[in-house]
């Protein structure tokens, strides 16, 4: 052979087995990253780690008998998820609109409700449908009494929580928004005031359209309602901002026959929510939902946590299953200023405590304050936001329910289903499945020592271990 031909062959035998190498190389770092594994976040009450990923957990064959673990079970699912969030105060939105730069506005309002960048992705939020204790001063949408309602307006709402919305609507667009009344106006109630009283009986078609009108002007400004209750709290008149009490007798004969058939005429599909308070009182919305002209406008009941056992969802819940359970608010505050507390109460509570009992939504109260736990007109003087925004510099800080609310807004997506899990004996957890099959497990070690345990999904299991006062979120893809 010619020794030109002898080149080209031997050049041509190189080229077939550096081709064959780079193939057994792809096949071999595919099937390496085949193998299942788990990504790993985690928070310490002690801030030495804050939503940090760790290095990812192995899965293995696992015999699945003996041993301290926490089994998922995607084959036994349960609630549908709307998601996780934080209420768009007044004062949140008008520290949003008014003490950040563009730029900040926009780069705090991706962070809390997008998913680039590692952004909670919060999904669900809270308005005020008038004034509330955390807005500058007190104003309802008709102050000017007159039952035909000439002078509503939203304009109060349209300078900062309106915009606000409509921007975190724009950046995660799976948003609901769900809209609460702290009391009807004054000149309908028996105190003539927004502070106290109650709603006189001769203006619930007044009311009726007074709500009516607000669904359809905030639409209009491009917010929507996905869900309302008629009354924040309507078992407390607050002394100092505004409140209505409102009996369960009185909220099922307001919805029943004024309410729910209003909204239905009119083709609007809000989803009405009774009670709206603590968990302390589980027979109002029970009474409420005994009303069966009522019960066919309610399509479930709201809680917060200010008293009583989050086991009340799941009482109510077990009467009437086919009732959506939402959580609506809860507010850190410096009455329990340690982050290891605060952070594990939350996440104990809320995160897992009122999802493990049936919430497909979960709000903490603010989402931001100042330094001066505000602004606000009355009420609490030492409450917490999610994030606190200075005034002064518009300096943003992270605080406790931040990370708490992140270990699950980040990767529990809408349409997400709670599956069944059962944990060991010193753990906390709750499991969920992602619309594209991923798992997600939420892990709470309230404990001062650390656990050791294994994660199982069928016949696999990769070993764990959770410092004290530590909460992680474990993500996986579906293990064939």
């Amino acid at each position: 052979m010619p020794m030109t031909s002898r080149i080209a062959s031997l050049a041509r035998r190189a080229l077939v087995a550096g081709a064959a190498l780079a193939t057994l190389g792809t096949a071999a770092c595919a099937g390496a990253a085949a193998e299942p594994s788990a990504r790993v976040w985690m928070t310490s009450g002690d801030r030495s780690r804050l939503l940090s990923e760790q290095a990812p957990l192995r899965f293995q064959p696992s015999p699945g008998a003996e041993g301290a673990a926490v089994a998922v079970d995607p084959g036994r699912p349960l609630q549908e998820m709307v998601g996780f969030g934080a209420a768009i105060t007044d004062a949140s939105a008008w520290l949003i609109q008014t003490r950040l730069d563009d730029a900040r506005r926009d780069a705090l309002l991706r962070e809390l409700f997008g998913r680039q960048d590692g952004g909670l992705g919060f999904s669900f939020t809270r308005v005020t449908i008038g004034a509330s204790d955390f807005s500058l001063d007190h104003y309802s949408l008709a102050d000017t009494p007159d039952p035909t309602l000439a002078t509503f307006s939203t304009a109060r709402m349209e300078e900062y929580v309106f915009p606000t919305v409509r921007a975190a609507v724009a950046i995660n667009p799976d948003l609901k928004v769900m809209a609460s009344p702290w009391s009807a106006p004054g000149w309908m109630k028996t105190t003539g005031s927004m502070i106290q009283g109650q709603l006189k009986k001769e203006f619930y078609p007044t009311y009726a359209e007074y709500l009516r009108r607000y669904i359809d002007s905030a639409a209009a400004h491009g917010v929507p309602t996905d869900y309302l209750s008629i009354q924040n709290e309507p078992d407390f008149e607050p002394d100092s901002y505004p409140g209505m009490r409102w009996g369960p007798e009185g909220r099922a004969e307001f919805v029943g026959g004024r309410l729910g058939p209003l909204l239905r005429d009119a083709g609007i599909e809000t989803r009405i929510l009774d009670w709206d308070h603590n968990w302390d009182l589980p027979q109002q919305p029970l009474t409420v939902l005994a009303d069966e002209q009522a019960r066919g406008f309610i399509a479930g009941v709201a809680w917060h946590c200010y008293g009583g056992d989050v086991a009340a969802q799941s009482q109510v819940r077990d009467v009437w299953p086919d009732k959506d359970v939402f959580f609506t608010e809860c507010s850190g505050g410096e009455w329990t200023p340690a982050f290891a507390d605060s952070f594990t109460w939350t996440m104990k509570n809320l995160i897992i405590g009122s999802t493990g009992h049936w919430a497909r939504g979960v709000l903490m109260w603010n989402l931001a304050l100042d330094e001066n736990h505000g602004p606000h007109a009355g009420g609490c003087g030492d409450c917490r936001g999610v994030v606190t925004i200075d005034s002064r510099t518009g300096e943003v800080t992270r605080n406790q329910e931040y990370y708490a609310f992140g270990h699950a807004s980040r990767f529990v997506r809408p349409g997400a289903r709670r599956v069944a899990s059962t944990v060991t004996d010193g753990l906390q957890a709750l499991a969920f499945v992602n619309p594209d099959g991923e798992r997600v497990l939420i892990v709470l070690n309230e404990g001062a020592a650390p656990v050791t345990f294994e994660i199982r999904e069928g016949d696999r299991g990769a070993a764990a271990e959770l410092p004290p006062q530590t909460a992680a979120t474990y993500v996986w893809k579906a293990l064939d």
